[in-house]
């Protein structure tokens, strides 16, 4: 498997064990190259994650840590170049650009929110840019793991 030098991907927040599992699995297929999870987002071992991860739990490098703060202050020493970028689609500071027009410059994070609030506000203020998937049905939003499947795939696939 080739990884992508320098994708990192931080899943915060996540509440439901079945996302998280799903994240594990599209980080496998998309070669992430360390997945950070933080809050109250589960991690292994658990049965029910790695029951969805179907062993990309023990594939893909992660840790986990409770401040998503701490992660990003950490890999932007360690990557000077870092992009942080949020997948949200509800800032109020700024309108995100739609994913299929942004050109990822790696190292490069990807932020994911919780599945209702988003990002939190602490957060938001460390992304360098925010993204957000065109939507044209009625709803306002995509699971978080759906949405990181397509923001894994555009970014691969730049």
């Amino acid at each position: 498997m080739i990884r992508i030098p320098n994708f990192f991907v931080l899943a915060h927040n996540i509440r439901s064990l079945h996302n998280v599992g799903a994240i594990f699995r599209t980080s496998d297929v998309f070669a992430v190259s360390k997945l950070y999870l933080s809050g109250y987002t589960g991690h292994p071992p658990d049965a029910k994650l790695e029951k969805v991860a179907l062993g990309a739990d023990k594939t893909v490098p992660w840790e986990y840590h409770k401040s998503p703060v701490r992660i990003i202050k950490k890999l932007r020493l360690e990557h000077p170049e870092l992009t942080v970028v949020g997948l949200e689609n509800n800032i109020r500071k700024q309108q995100p650009l739609l994913l299929p027009k942004f050109k990822p410059k790696f190292p490069l994070l990807l932020v994911l929110g919780e599945e209702v609030k988003g990002i939190p506000r602490p957060v938001q203020v460390l992304c360098d840019t925010f993204v957000e998937i065109p939507q044209f049905g009625t709803k306002e939003s995509l699971n978080v793991s759906v949405a990181f499947g397509v923001a894994a795939y555009a970014l691969r696939n730049q």
